[in-house]
């Protein structure tokens, strides 16, 4: 593929050419972390031999804290690359829109949703992600209704397609006086984004197009102007909505942008005869619906009830350590197929 890309005409269709590229992208994805870690391999032996040589006291312990620092390494390297491994559906490349809608409970609904987008954030950070919001709505007197955001980094979506579904917090309330426990609920939707390889029919006709002052901060053009878009899909219901950017017209191609990502999945999952599934997953926004559990009193653990994957470690997961729970959703899925 290196070698096609090095043809004097490669650059001719540029479309095809932005595919290959892509496609040689994910394949080094695989081959350098495996070839990296075939190298570590052999470091790890060369030093053990080393340490099996020695005679000084001094030099062999040297030699054993060497090995153990980089056995550490491997073992860490070898996780991330077995994760990578289970990535092999026809989207997981690609990058993802992370969708959070506000449930039952009002404000401490709205707060929950808060701190879910700080989770998916710091996750996106540690991750090398890169995070734009799309559109976000915030509650009446604290949090957020909804947000929209815009991932991308290579395997965006594959690492976060498994956190689609119904979060329930439970905790005492920072809003109630009496001091008792609340339970509330997000919904988190994830779809991938698609690149001109793949082609969505959208008829003009189909759309109803609304224009509206964006909120929150953005400076006073945006401010005083209709600039934010929302786009109506009216033979499916998909909603869209984005105010990210000072011009309308840069708005509605982001927001027609998502819109051709949600359909392609709803077209994906018609076509898998998965309908049902796609929003069973995700469910309704309320009681016996949720896939994770986030429980912070009377006891401290977050828990997967797809997967059974739990820690007590509560804080760490709200500050972005996702990692267990992406890793056995993925391995789940694998073990399915």
């Amino acid at each position: 593929m290196e070698a096609r890309a090095s043809a004097p005409d490669f650059w001719n269709d540029q479309n095809r050419a932005k595919v290959v590229i892509a496609e040689t992208n994910a394949l080094k994805d695989v081959f350098e972390p495996f070839d990296a870690l075939q190298r570590s391999i052999e470091d790890l032996d060369v030093m053990m031999e080393l340490a099996e040589a020695e005679t000084d006291h001094g030099q062999i312990k040297a030699a054993h804290q060497e090995c153990a620092r980089l056995m550490e390494k491997l073992e860490t390297d070898y996780r991330t690359f077995e994760l990578k491994s289970l990535l092999a559906d026809k989207l997981d490349a690609n990058n993802a829109y992370l969708s959070l809608n506000a449930g039952a409970g009002g404000t401490e609904s709205c707060d929950w949703a808060q701190m879910l987008l700080r989770m998916y954030s710091r996750y996106c950070e540690r991750a090398g992600f890169e995070v734009a919001v799309m559109d976000i709505q915030r509650g009446d007197e604290a949090g957020i209704k909804s947000v929209t955001l815009q991932i991308s980094g290579p395997y965006a979506y594959g690492y976060l397609k498994g956190e689609r579904g119904v979060h329930r917090l439970v905790r005492i309330s920072p809003f109630d006086a009496n001091k008792r426990r609340h339970t509330s609920f997000v919904a988190c939707d994830i779809v991938a984004e698609i690149d001109d390889s793949i082609d969505i029919q959208i008829e003009d006709k189909d759309l109803r197009v609304d224009t509206f002052r964006a909120s929150g901060a953005g400076g006073q053009h945006v401010n005083k102007t209709d600039s934010a878009i929302r786009i109506v899909h009216i033979p499916t219901g998909v909603v869209v909505s984005c105010q990210a950017e000072r011009s309308q017209h840069s708005n509605r191609d982001k927001a027609m942008k998502m819109l051709a990502a949600r359909l392609y999945e709803l077209e994906r999952d018609k076509q898998s005869k998965e309908m049902e599934k796609f929003y069973g997953d995700k469910g309704e926004i309320a009681w016996g619906s949720q896939i994770r559990s986030y429980v912070l009193q009377p006891y401290q653990m977050v828990k997967d009830h797809r997967t059974e994957a739990e820690t007590g470690n509560v804080d760490a997961v709200l500050d972005g350590d996702i990692t267990l729970f992406i890793e056995h959703y993925l391995k789940m899925k694998k073990s399915k197929r």
